[in-house]
């Protein structure tokens, strides 16, 4: 199939603003949802396939998100589908409803993710359960999120020689580009020093090394190019979507995993897991990373953030601090990376984020990104990265 006959349209973005707000998760995804329709200038009425991303921390409403959403919305008869791929869902949920549109099954098609979280770290969900992966890493090492960004922290300082100040840079621009971002849930630009004063966490990572949990909510309204042709002259398009898992043997430890695949007896795959997503990307899209102008990438921690630069191909191992120290990386820099402030100002709200990111480069590149614009944006990336192997990244164009 032709690279231009695989894109669709993205005619319509919108969020619910991400903080601790105490309310339903439905609220947030219908707030989301309509503003995503009214910025495509349509009505729930034309919408004939909704996709929702899946929360599992809010009861069965959350496990069929999609039927959620479309009974608030007002039931209309459109189809539905649910999905649940941690932190990937939300591109996940654009993957099905752009499948579903590529296959001329439908023209307009509503995806949405949405999120109430508790107070505090993640935990697994309740009930004794000694198979889940999930549940042992709790209950076996007491290993909470934040126990692996610090050992991935730790890996990059050993390897790269990486330092504390280094990672608090990372918090210094996002948070200096997150100020400008309506939607976000920190406005307050911080310093090095503030970052280095906050207390530790895991170490090496402190509390503004790491991002918070939130409430929020992302939708976003795709279309044909035949049926955007005559809404918008010029569409922003998904030219491709990766939602690769990894290939065995799998030598770096993900969560939830505390043990990594031998390769004693199979060699390492020629393309680690992390790197492979966005590759699947940039070939599905007829580009590479030299033609990016911005890219979203999944800031769980400021440490984690350096290694993004070099799973997209931003640069060579060990050389994201450079890219970082040089400003390469920063607003007006070469290839900006989290004009939206990243999970730095936003928190996680898992099934939100990965659309969330959708909705900053399709602002970005209408040029609607106000305070916080990457001049002459023409194409972009998005990386995530969800439990159990779900790998996410979305190219999109102008």
């Amino acid at each position: 199939m032709p690279e231009t006959d695989r894109q669709v349209a993205i005619l319509g973005v919108g969020m619910h603003p991400w903080g601790k707000w105490g309310r339903s998760f439905v609220e947030y995804g219908t707030s989301a949802a309509r503003a995503a329709l009214d910025d495509a200038g349509l009505r729930w009425s034309d919408v004939q396939f909704v996709s929702g991303a899946d929360t599992i921390r809010n009861g069965y409403p959350g496990y069929v998100a999609g039927a959620t959403f479309a009974q608030a919305l007002g039931w209309s008869g459109a189809r539905v589908s649910s999905c649940y791929s941690a932190c990937a869902s939300g591109a996940t949920a654009i993957d099905i409803a752009r499948a579903r549109i590529l296959a001329g099954l439908c023209d307009v098609a509503l995806v949405v993710g949405a999120d109430t979280t508790p107070k505090g770290f993640f935990a697994p969900v309740g009930g004794d359960r000694p198979e889940d992966p999930d549940w042992l890493r709790f209950r076996l090492l007491g290993a909470t999120n934040p126990t692996y960004f610090g050992l991935y922290a730790r890996r990059r300082m050993e390897l790269y020689g990486a330092t504390e100040r280094d990672f608090a840079r990372v918090k210094v621009k996002n948070s200096r580009q997150g100020a400008a971002n309506p939607n976000a849930r920190y406005h307050k630009a911080v310093s090095e020093d503030e970052v280095l004063a906050s207390p530790v966490v895991a170490s090496p990572l402190r509390l503004l090394d790491i991002c918070a949990t939130s409430d929020g909510g992302a939708a976003v309204v795709l279309s044909s190019m035949d049926f955007a042709r005559s809404r918008r002259p010029r569409p922003v398009k998904i030219a491709a979507v990766s939602t690769v898992t990894p290939r065995y043997p799998n030598t770096v430890i993900e969560m939830p995993n505390f043990a990594t695949d031998s390769s004693a007896g199979v060699a390492p795959p020629d393309r680690p897991f992390r790197d492979s997503i966005t590759h699947a990307a940039y070939q599905e899209a007829g580009i590479g990373p030299d033609d990016l102008d911005l890219a979203e990438v999944y800031d769980l921690s400021t440490a984690l953030e350096l290694d993004w630069y070099e799973n997209i191909g931003l640069c060579k191992a060990g050389e994201a601090e450079r890219l970082l120290n040089d400003g390469d990386t920063a607003l007006g820099g070469r290839i900006p990376v989290n004009a939206s402030g990243g999970l730095a100002c936003f928190g996680e709200a898992v099934p939100a984020q990965a659309i969330a990111q959708v909705c900053e480069l399709t602002w970005q590149l209408r040029g609607e990104a106000d305070g916080r614009q990457v001049e002459g944006a023409k194409v972009g990336v998005t990386v995530n990265q969800g439990l159990f192997g779900h790998g996410s990244s979305v190219v999109v164009m102008r």
